[in-house]
């Protein structure tokens, strides 16, 4: 090797070797953004409800937790030793690495969704099943507002990473290519990017503030909808580096439809059936003292897991009974043996 390519393969290292050493700062942000958060809560009674000042300072926190969080990913991922090589043994994209990432910090979010939910429901179903609350759910509703703000930039990157120069008309200025991506971004993926800033927004908003004195039972079990959701991000994954036909990607779809079935489907007429119980009247009856705006915010939310289950089914079922082997062509000379 000459002196001219040994000097740019070194360079080349301490320029990469550079770059993940922004993981380390990164990585004190993030224990930083918990460690304020945990100083917030620490001194609130079980039931105390969160002051507008706190709920800022927690959604400013979940606003430096999740980009860090993806940051320390994709750096770690593109910057790294190890992260170079798995990338090369996977043979993985930019906007590859950007979904994994994506992928793992959702699952991240997910994990706290269900440590808030169980919580909830622990504290809450126990006494007052209507009033009785427990301030995680709000202090989580702030902290987790910022996730649905965070994740639609972080699709955004992970979208503009499959786009390329040609795909953008050859627009060369860099303000109007990203006005160009951005516009594009948003036309190609109104509806997730609506769904986000809605529940980063109003959903926010109901369990903050739109309650009407409700108890956190019943927020704990929608928290808890998220239970399947590492599982989604797994199945992610696993595609991403093509492994669709390991047992690790079958094992995981099972577990995957299991969990989205008990926590997205038939938890809703469990806690309806709670709901019964706690007003002593069947079923049916209870569905009838529900209000409207109840009804409607249940059906909004059932009908898409049912459509969703639906599909998850068709999916896996093929793949477990209808999979095509596929055909063996080949010579009949590989089946006898050559004379010598």
């Amino acid at each position: 090797m000459s002196r001219k390519s040994q000097l740019q393969t070194t360079n080349y290292y301490k320029n990469e070797a550079k770059k993940a050493s922004v993981i380390y700062p990164l990585f004190v942000l993030v224990l930083c953004s918990l460690t304020v958060t945990y100083l917030i809560l620490r001194d609130l009674d079980w039931e105390e409800h969160i002051s507008i000042r706190r709920g800022l300072w927690l959604f400013g926190s979940g606003l430096l937790f999740f980009p860090a969080l993806f940051i320390i990913l994709n750096n770690f991922q593109f910057h790294t030793h190890e992260g170079r090589k798995f990338i090369r043994a996977y043979k993985l994209s930019h906007s590859d690495v950007f979904d994994i990432s994506n992928k793992c910090v959702s699952a991240v979010q997910a994990l706290f969704c269900c440590l808030t939910g169980l919580t909830c429901v622990r504290y809450s179903c126990s006494r007052d099943i209507l009033r009785t609350s427990h301030y995680i759910s709000e202090a989580y509703g702030w902290f987790g507002a910022a996730y649905f703000f965070y994740d639609t930039w972080s699709m955004y990157r992970v979208w503009s990473a499959k786009m390329t120069q040609p795909q953008m008309n050859g627009i060369k200025n860099k303000i109007i290519l990203k006005t160009a991506r951005i516009t594009a971004y948003l036309s190609s993926n109104f509806m997730i990017v609506f769904h986000h800033i809605f529940i980063g927004c109003f959903g926010f908003l109901v369990i903050t503030y739109l309650r009407g004195g409700l108890g956190d039972c019943f927020f704990g079990y929608i928290y808890l909808m998220e239970v399947s959701t590492p599982f989604v991000s797994l199945r992610g994954i696993l595609s991403k580096l093509a492994l669709k036909t390991s047992k690790w990607y079958i094992s995981n779809g099972l577990v995957m439809l299991g969990t989205f079935f008990v926590f997205r489907v038939a938890m809703f007429p469990y806690v309806i059936n709670l709901f019964a119980q706690s007003i002593q009247v069947d079923f049916i009856t209870a569905l009838t003292k529900l209000p409207r705006n109840c009804l409607i915010s249940i059906s909004l939310l059932l009908f898409p897991q049912i459509y969703w289950f639906f599909l998850m089914v068709k999916g896996a079922t093929e793949i477990l009974f209808f999979k095509q082997k596929p055909n063996r062509i080949g010579n009949n000379n590989n089946f006898k043996k050559k004379s010598r």
